[in-house]
């Protein structure tokens, strides 16, 4: 019976302790005094303890209702805390974010660039900000969003597609001198390689639109796209990462495109959250504050 107790009749008890009587009780409750009544009742059946010894003239309570009601009513003040804890946490801009994006140029300059001017905008609010490359599970490694390139297929978060990101096979001109010429991606295999998390390098040609998967086996496999880009710089292979990370080395011919006919098709940049209905102010400020920087900074 005890798991069945009415926390609303527990509410009402200490409430008449606090008070005194059932009258100041109910009319604080906006209830009936005979509705107050059968709580008590119905409390005490449930529970088999008398709490209050009422009489016409009296109201007192018994030596099971004094501990029951110091305890309780410390519990019901713990719960009132916890419940305008999380109302604030709803309403009021506070608190951290918690994020995890990709490395490289998108993380490390652009969605740090977005969090510095939001905190300095809102300096009640911190970011944690994770590069960490593995794929992860908003609830299980509890982030509050993420920030993804290529297709997203989970259907029980929210994606936003921020941007489009073009993708580009390079190299230094010096490594195509120095190895065989390729025109087609079967041949990458004939070819040193730095590969990030993705080894299967797709791509389609210009003009047929014929698609083409290579598997890549990387000289240098690494995480992160500065180390790729840094890679092909000195010579050292073939790589395929977003042209955003390396667009000034494209313009001044330290890196060049590898295939003239065969493209890589380029990916979204997208934001992903949790379906929430009631979500803290900070994280609501802070989806619309990317939208809204992502439309004002289209690169």
């Amino acid at each position: 019976m005890l798991n069945q107790i009415n926390l609303a009749d527990i509410r009402s008890f200490v409430l008449i302790a606090q008070l005194g009587n059932f009258t100041k009780a109910a009319e604080a409750l906006d209830v009936s005094r005979s509705h107050v009544s059968r709580q008590i009742s119905q409390l005490e059946k449930q529970m088999g303890v008398t709490l209050l010894i009422r009489t016409t003239r009296m109201l007192k309570l018994t030596e099971a209702g004094k501990a029951f009601y110091i305890q309780c009513e410390k519990a019901l003040n713990e719960i009132d805390q916890a419940l305008i804890a999380a109302v604030e946490d709803i309403e009021v801009l506070q608190g951290e974010i918690k994020i995890n994006c990709v490395g490289g140029y998108l993380g490390e300059e652009l969605i740090a660039q977005v969090a510095s001017e939001f905190m300095r905008q809102h300096p009640q609010v911190t970011v944690n900000l994770d590069f960490s490359s593995h794929r992860v599970d908003l609830i299980e490694d509890d982030f509050d969003i993420a920030f993804r390139m290529g297709k997203l297929d989970d259907a029980g978060f929210i994606a936003r597609k921020l941007m489009q990101v073009d993708m580009g096979t390079l190299s230094s001109p010096n490594y195509l001198k120095q190895y065989p010429s390729i025109d087609h991606p079967k041949q990458l295999n004939n070819h040193q390689c730095l590969t990030g998390s993705v080894k299967r390098w797709s791509f389609e040609h210009s003009s047929t639109k014929q698609t083409f998967d290579a598997s890549i086996s990387g000289h240098l496999q690494c995480k992160n796209g500065r180390v790729l880009v840094k890679g092909a710089l000195n010579g050292n292979g073939i790589i395929r990462v977003p042209t955003i990370y390396c667009q000034q080395e494209i313009d001044e011919g330290q890196l060049v495109e590898v295939f003239k006919e065969w493209r890589v098709p380029s990916v979204d940049f997208s934001m992903i959250y949790h379906r929430d209905r009631y979500q803290p102010k900070r994280l609501k400020l802070f989806i619309e504050f990317v939208k809204t920087y992502f439309e004002q900074h289209p690169l």
